[in-house]
């Protein structure tokens, strides 16, 4: 916290190194790449023709190498880089943890930018001089991510105040990533056939520019306000939009525990199983009563005050659904709870999912992985043998009857369950899934029901 008043008197920092260039990224992640490929692939092989013994051992520390490499590339590149290991990072239901506990700290502790950048990023953007604007502003930032970094401050009229601020020439860096990741994706689908994850690429480069636009952020924000007004163990930050702008968002104060930090919820007297009690519930209100919810809903982005109450920052990648998608949403969910399998297969065909010869397997396989089998199995969270059986079998079925068309606001709410799935890991969640979103479905199923007569 800022004493005095820092403003009056602001520090110079030498002036940042130049950009790398994208030739340079390109090659650095290129290299990456082939490190950890080759390395799983070495173990793979050595364990095909010379036995399985130490298999496991060997993966592990493969696991610990590959973090690293990537926890250090992502340090030294930033841009894409960060926010692909804060998504692996939340993935503790399916990922070793090697990989969840060594990139875990880029949530909100990538190193930050210099103070000169941020004041003078803040003040072209405000259009007026740091001292003019905030009476204090901590040259410490609270917390520092892949696009920007939060900064503690108090408004001239006495506010307190986060300040998020974008880093400059980020959206170039962030365009150059993605096109370089098309590149890397293309070139591994060809090495391995099972591991083709271009489609969800070419969705990221109609997502990742939203994050960019900090405007965009502000009118999500006030949306979420307002659909969870009536809920004061919700809270969503008020934007001060006169210190608001397309790099530049300010924003309410908000303090709290971090989700995943289980010793400080103990200390506040949080009962860490009813915060994934209560993060299940709220998220399904979003998707499937409002049809508008927060994307990225990662560790960094949500804090635990006591009651619980939930707050939830960072609302730069959000989605609406079209009242059409939504309806489809929730026929689904009811079709996957009531186990119908017509019911399913008509879901997906109405949310626009095209497969090549329109056999119904790979949609009921589809059902399974996006809900089925955790409703089944009574879990809150996906778990390795789950994930494991499903390595095996949906490159099987997805051979056969390929995905031809997925429809893009799909894969952001599948994003969001992975990131959930991994945060109700770490919380030791005992959410009933059956019991928690039947509620929903049935009475959203029967205001479908009534609007149609």
């Amino acid at each position: 916290m800022s004493t005095a008043n820092p403003s009056i008197d602001f520090p110079t920092s030498a002036p940042e190194p130049r950009r790398l260039t994208r030739a340079y990224r390109f090659t650095s992640v290129l290299l990456l790449a082939a490190r950890i490929y080759s390395g799983y692939k070495a173990i793979q092989l050595w364990s095909r023709y010379f036995g399985q013994e130490r298999k496991e051992q060997r993966y592990r520390r493969q696991d610990l190498r590959a973090a690293r490499a990537l926890h250090a590339a992502a340090i030294r590149l930033e841009g894409l880089l960060i926010k692909a290991c804060q998504f692996i990072a939340t993935r503790a239901d399916i990922l070793p943890d090697e990989w969840v506990t060594t990139l875990s700290g880029l949530h909100d502790s990538v190193p930050p930018r210099p103070f000169s950048t941020i004041r003078h990023q803040v003040e072209k953007e405000l259009r007026r001089p740091l001292r003019a604007v905030f009476a204090e502003f901590d040259q410490t930032p609270l917390a520092s991510a892949s696009l920007a970094q939060v900064h503690r401050a108090r408004t001239a009229d006495g506010r307190n105040c986060a300040v998020k601020v974008q880093y400059p020439g980020i959206d170039g860096i962030i365009r150059a990533d993605l096109r370089n990741l098309m590149f890397t994706l293309r070139l591994l689908a060809r090495l391995e056939r099972d591991l083709d994850f271009r489609i969800i690429a070419r969705e990221l480069l109609k997502y990742i520019p939203m994050e960019l636009d900090f405007l965009n952020e502000a009118r999500n924000c006030e949306t979420l306000r307002r659909n969870f007004a009536a809920r004061p163990d919700i809270l969503i930050p008020e934007v001060y939009h006169e210190l608001t702008t397309r790099r530049v968002i300010t924003m309410e104060l908000v303090e709290g525990v971090k989700v995943t930090d289980i010793e400080g919820l103990t200390r506040a007297g949080i009962d860490k199983r009813e915060v994934a009690q209560k993060l299940i519930e709220v998220f399904t209100e979003m998707i499937l009563r409002d049809g508008f919810f927060h994307a990225d809903p990662h560790p960094g982005n949500i804090l635990v005050q006591p009651g619980p109450r939930l707050a939830l920052l960072d609302f730069g990648l959000a989605k609406d659904f079209s009242p059409r998608f939504r309806d489809a949403m929730v026929r689904l969910t009811f079709a996957i709870l009531t186990n119908n399998r017509e019911g399913i297969i008509s879901a997906f065909h109405d949310l626009g999912f095209r497969t090549r010869d329109d056999s119904p397997e790979t949609f009921l396989m589809l059902a399974d992985l996006f809900l089925g089998n955790s409703v089944k199995r009574n879990r809150a969270y996906a778990d390795r043998e789950l994930i494991g059986e499903f390595a095996e079998e949906l490159p099987r079925t997805l051979r056969a009857n390929p995905i031809v068309e997925v429809p893009a606001d799909v894969l952001l709410v599948n994003r969001v369950m992975g990131l959930l799935s991994g945060i109700g890991k770490t919380l030791d969640s005992q959410v009933n899934l059956f019991s928690t979103l039947m509620p929903y479905a049935n009475q959203l199923i029967a205001q479908q029901n009534a609007a149609a007569k």
